[in-house]
């Protein structure tokens, strides 16, 4: 019996999706992992099919149930929202330039269960040689393994507790956002939630490699900031 729900938005980047997967897959406590599909490329989507059954994890086609342009993320978290909700489990969000470890999500878990008013808990990010990266760089001189945080998390690796989705309709997501990382984390402190971010507990994150137009913010800022503006790409 799944302890909790695991999520993984994909488009395109099939390696490092698949990888994402194994790692889930290879975990010590029981994960229902739910892979969405958002608009990918017809050779992501067929390997995607043709890993399913080896790795084990749920594939559901965005394009299924939206005719809405990727990126699809509020539609994907209202869907989970839903089936946690009916389970009676908590999700966490397991990006798929993300690595964890086999037991990132045992800990995760038990941390929140061990916290009254945990709202989130988020598993701190770093680079292939174990140092603190992108997103979480302004944690990067902490010394605590645990920090309670107000600062905005990241969905990289994080835990949305029962307490919070419980307390939150996620149908009031504002439609004008792409990404939800920010409104989120505020929404969970307003409502009386603390957020967590285990320092101790650190996930391989190879940014952006699932949407690499991203990118360019360090190789060409110009191009990024077009794009964002003026373009209206990565709305937060």
């Amino acid at each position: 019996m799944a302890e909790v729900i695991v999520i993984t938005p994909v488009k395109n980047s099939l390696d490092t999706t698949l990888d994402t997967a194994r790692a889930i897959a290879a975990s010590t406590v029981p994960v229902r992992h739910i892979i969405f599909n958002d608009f990918s490329t017809v050779e992501t989507k067929a390997g995607l099919e043709a890993q399913q059954a080896d790795i084990g994890y749920e594939l559901v086609h965005l394009e299924d149930h939206t005719d809405h342009p990727s990126p699809n993320y509020k539609l994907v978290l209202q869907m989970t929202h839903k089936l946690a909700n009916e389970a009676q489990l908590p999700f966490i969000v397991v990006e798929s330039d993300v690595v964890v470890e086999k037991n990132t999500i045992e800990v995760m878990l038990k941390f929140q269960e061990g916290q009254a008013k945990s709202g989130l808990v988020g598993a701190v990010t770093v680079d292939e040689g174990g140092v603190v990266n992108f997103p979480y760089l302004k944690f990067k001189g902490v010394k605590e393994p645990v920090i309670d945080t107000s600062r905005s998390l990241s969905f990289c690796c994080t835990l949305f507790s029962r307490a919070f989705l419980e307390a939150y309709d996620f149908a009031a997501l504002d439609e004008a956002k792409d990404w939800y990382d920010t409104f989120i984390s505020k929404k969970s402190i307003e409502l009386g939630f603390k957020n967590h971010v285990l320092m101790n507990s650190p996930v391989w994150h190879r940014p952006h490699a699932s949407r690499p137009w991203k990118q360019l913010k360090y190789s060409n800022p110009l191009k990024y900031y077009f794009l964002k503006f003026w373009k209206g790409m990565d709305k937060i």
